[in-house]
């Protein structure tokens, strides 16, 4: 009598047969914690993981509504065997620890206040919170992965003056940043934003992987760019802006943008040419989709890591930088996902020193138009958001076995 024993949990990443995309990667995170090894199988069925079978697993997702698949031992291997084929491009890609994950944030936001921290809480998938104090303390330093809430690293204050200078949260936020820049030694919100920037920059030169949302991402490089002259007019840092500063800006310093124009006018709610928000006008929101591109599994797994996806399809999402002109972005750098129509990127990435960084347009992937003071999503009603899941890639992306990139 031939016995089959269960050897493997296959958790699908397909469409069809997965119930909770996001917490399917909550599941293999709380898998590598327990210090086990996850097999991301890439490019098939959507990005599946493969883990060992335990008792404790099973429970683990049908507890979270994870859907599973059990695999005989004979039958993983000939998947394995399968995937490995030269003729299909799909990959095994083994993980091997939980990423410790900083979120850099302000004291006392909510997690709904970003997506990131959101997604992360949905998932059940640990994290730290930071700000500037412990950035500045070289706290980064115990972390594998850092996340930038959406920022203004320029010092001004996220261009919001022209429209909510005289409402009370902007008040106070401005007056907490100058309490806190102060109290760190420093004169102006700019002078300590650029310190940060600074610190983050050193962060992923050494080996961090860093992610960035919505403004963190043009305003971490503009602040790079401008480390060298005063940008901010006085009423975000007392003192006028340095003339002609547009000449001056340091374009070798950034990490993806080059050859931006900055926006001067302090009542225009953009930082510069680098954002396609105000570009959008034949954007309509039921036909703004963008695609990810596809690679290599085999000889590109890391962006095909980042893309997995059980469509190639996204739905797009503004924010304060929802897209990112192709002309300013570095020929370096990755764009992992565009909207053709608009000829704008969504989604880049890139290397800086032995690290790496990922930059995602827009605010919210499940809300279309985040204003403030809008009420939270609620992901409970979209477990299997494609825009989320590009942001639980990045999560996992630095549990992977490292393999040099050949592009």
């Amino acid at each position: 009598m031939q016995f089959s024993f269960a050897s493997y949990i296959l958790i699908p990443m397909d469409v069809e047969t997965q119930e909770d995309h996001l917490k399917a990667y909550g599941i293999t995170y709380w898998v590598l914690a327990k210090n086990e090894k996850v097999k991301w199988l890439l490019n098939y069925r959507g990005g599946s993981f493969l883990i060992s079978d335990t008792e404790a697993t099973r429970k683990e997702c049908q507890i979270r509504g994870v859907s599973f698949e059990i695999l005989s031992d004979a039958k993983a291997e000939v998947m394995l065997e399968e995937i490995s084929s030269p003729s299909k491009n799909q990959e095994s890609v083994v993980l091997e620890k939980a990423p410790k994950i900083a979120v850099y944030s302000p004291k006392g936001s909510l997690p709904w206040d970003d997506a990131v921290t959101m997604v992360l809480t949905y998932a059940e998938i640990p994290y730290d919170v930071v700000y500037d104090t412990e950035v500045l303390q070289d706290k980064l330093l115990l972390y594998d992965w850092l996340h930038l809430h959406h920022e203004d690293f320029t010092g001004q204050f996220g261009k919001f003056y022209g429209a909510y200078r005289a409402t009370p949260w902007y008040i106070n936020d401005k007056k907490k940043a100058e309490e806190l820049a102060a109290e760190l030694g420093y004169n102006k919100v700019s002078e300590e934003k650029l310190a940060v920037a600074s610190s983050i920059r050193d962060y992923v030169v050494g080996g961090g992987f860093m992610f960035a949302m919505c403004s963190a991402t043009d305003s971490f490089d503009i602040a790079l760019a401008a480390s060298e002259t005063d940008i901010c007019e006085p009423m975000f840092d007392g003192d006028p802006s340095e003339p002609n500063y547009q000449s001056k800006l340091d374009f070798s310093k950034t990490f993806a943008f080059r050859d931006f124009l900055l926006e001067r006018d302090p009542m225009e709610y953009e930082f510069s040419s680098i954002d396609m928000t105000h570009k959008r006008e034949s954007v309509q929101k039921e036909t703004d989709y963008f695609t990810l591109m596809e690679f290599s599994a085999k000889w590109d797994p890391i962006p095909t890591m980042l893309c997995q996806n059980h469509t190639a399809l996204v739905k797009g999402f503004m924010g304060q930088t929802t897209a990112y002109d192709p002309a300013t972005i570095r020929p370096t750098v990755l764009v992992l996902g565009e909207n053709k129509i608009n000829g704008e990127a969504r989604y880049i990435h890139g290397i800086k020193g032995k690290g790496f960084f990922t930059f995602y347009g827009g605010h919210d992937p499940e809300d279309y138009q985040h204003h403030v003071g809008d009420p939270k999503t609620e992901l409970e009603l979209h477990p299997n958001s494609p825009g989320y899941r590009l942001i639980l890639n990045n999560v996992l992306f630095p549990a992977a076995k490292k393999k040099k990139q050949k592009t």
